[in-house]
């Protein structure tokens, strides 16, 4: 025969495990949204940071963009102080040289007239000649040199001014491209709006 209080402990427990069995498993549902709300803030998060990597590199791109166009301007404006520069000293040489040129004409005539050389000889004539052509070919020499030198410097001038606009295009045509190519990750109604379609 059967004891009931022998019996009753084990129904109790297993009542007991039953219920506690029953408690588990409503907390199951309950542990599983809670994962489901921790993965999703933590994507949330990642699209959180993704979209601000996004729009570092996306900023990053532009400002180098817009340095090397800074860059490229400054170096221009130097060029073109230069150029400025170079033709005052180009000019400051050829007056020198003149000046230079005239002073030994004139000691050639000071020479001839102690010697007792008529300045209207033919032969006066033929030095002064000879001395004018002289200081014509150095005079030319010295501008010459400087227009070499404008040349030159005018075309470092325009390809700075190149680099420039570059530099700029580069950039922000890098920077939209990468806008467009992130767009439907970051922003999926971007694609879905029918604005990349």
């Amino acid at each position: 025969m059967c004891n009931p209080a022998f019996l009753a402990p084990l129904f109790g427990t297993a009542g007991a495990t039953a219920a506690g069995a029953t408690a588990a498993a409503s907390l199951i549902p309950a542990a599983g949204s809670a994962a489901a709300a921790t993965a999703g803030a933590a994507a949330t998060g990642f699209s959180a940071l993704q979209t601000i990597g996004t729009i570092a590199s996306i900023g990053g791109t532009l400002y180098s963009g817009i340095a090397g166009a800074k860059a490229a301007q400054a170096q221009a404006d130097a060029i073109g102080q230069q150029m400025e520069t170079e033709k005052q000293l180009n000019a400051i040489e050829d007056n020198r040289r003149r000046k230079e040129m005239r002073s030994a004409i004139a000691q050639q005539r000071a020479e001839l007239a102690a010697r007792g050389v008529q300045l209207d000889s033919p032969t006066a004539i033929a030095l002064g000649q000879a001395a004018g052509r002289e200081l014509s070919f150095e005079s030319q020499a010295v501008r010459s040199g400087g227009q070499a030198k404008q040349i030159e410097l005018s075309s470092a001038r325009r390809a700075a001014l190149a680099d420039k606009t570059t530099s700029w295009l580069r950039g922000t045509t890098s920077a939209a491209g990468k806008f467009l190519t992130a767009a439907p990750e970051l922003w999926p109604g971007f694609a879905r709006g029918g604005v990349l379609q």
